[in-house]
């Protein structure tokens, strides 16, 4: 075991893929100087051909790794912030992810596009803010959104190995963090849930970098509530059986997530709950506000979710009498 930050072991996962696996690529912008230090090192072990430097174009280098993934090859394509998603959305979601279904399984489209930088940051505003994962998984597009270092070399090597296309989110709010990491290479199955901390009281799912917000709190409460803290980690597939086992425990479910509230993943997964899982409590949710993340810090504090806010639905949901 090594101790690596997030940011390390989404590179040694890369390094380890690219070795494992000849057909394995990097392509991106500024992937060769490794601006967000994920392929750092990766051209002078493996050469220009396999580490492809491209033009500001996403759509244009995006279209050509899904090309490259239809020929036998597995690109990793590097996007420097979750916004030039939104340039490539129509590569991602009408072609790569829809060319298996539309030839009944003859053609597999095995891309990876890893954005190590997603979410706000303070100070970064607007349009360097976005966590827009909510958009793939409505799409159909397999999507995983890892909290800690060992989960996001393991979600990494498992992506890169898929034969369909699978977006990774990587918070920048955790880029920093450290973790445990098994020295040899392993990969973390897609729509595999994990609770990182058991309770009977009440389920927090918490999405991402949030997760490290929501055990804080569990043991800052921890004599007043008992809360287990589930991580989905794999937002599709998404771990609904794990879920269910979770709240049949505890009975209450609040949902913390760094996204849009209107049309967001809290809301499905609010939704499932209470179409589908036994609750002695309404569920709630605690999201981003509807709006653009602004440039000043307090006015960027303002539209995130918020620690106060979880423990605020955490009592609200253990204080409601169970319906009849």
């Amino acid at each position: 075991m090594s101790r690596l930050r997030y940011q390390q072991a989404l590179a040694k996962a890369l390094r380890d893929e690219m070795e494992r696996d000849p057909a394995v690529f990097v392509i991106g912008e500024d992937v060769r100087r490794s601006l967000r230090g994920v392929s750092r090192g990766l051209v002078e072990e493996f050469g220009e051909e396999r580490v492809l430097d491209t033009p500001i174009s996403e759509q244009a280098f995006t279209g050509f790794a899904v090309g490259a993934a239809l020929a036998g090859r597995r690109p990793v394509v590097e996007f420097q912030i979750p916004a030039l998603l939104y340039i490539a959305f129509e590569q991602i979601v009408d072609q790569a992810q829809k060319l298996r279904p539309m030839t009944g399984g003859q053609a597999s489209v095995p891309v990876t596009l890893l954005v190590p930088g997603s979410g706000a940051r303070l100070g970064l505003a607007g349009q360097h803010s976005d966590h827009p994962y909510s958009l793939f998984v409505h799409a159909g597009v397999k999507t995983v959104l890892p909290a800690t270092a060992e989960d996001a070399y393991g979600l990494f090597a498992a992506a890169i190995r898929d034969d369909d296309p699978v977006v990774l989110f990587a918070p920048a709010a955790v880029l920093g963090v450290r973790d445990e990491v098994p020295d040899e290479p392993f990969a973390i199955a897609l729509g595999q849930g994990r609770v990182h901390r058991r309770g009977d009281d009440v389920t927090v799912v918490a999405v991402g970098h949030l997760v490290h917000d929501a055990l804080a709190l569990a043991e800052e409460l921890r004599d007043e509530v008992s809360i287990e803290v589930w991580d989905p980690r794999s937002l599709l597939p998404f771990d609904w059986a794990g879920l269910a086992a979770s709240v049949a425990r505890t009975g209450r479910l609040v949902v913390y997530d760094d996204a849009n509230r209107s049309c967001g993943l809290a809301a499905e997964i609010v939704a499932t709950a209470a179409e589908e899982m036994e609750l002695v409590a309404r569920p709630k949710r605690v999201t981003r506000a509807d709006a653009v993340v602004p440039f000043a810090p307090v006015l960027e504090l303002a539209v995130l979710p918020s620690r106060a806010q979880l423990e605020q639905a955490i009592r609200s949901v253990i204080r409601e009498e169970v319906r009849g």
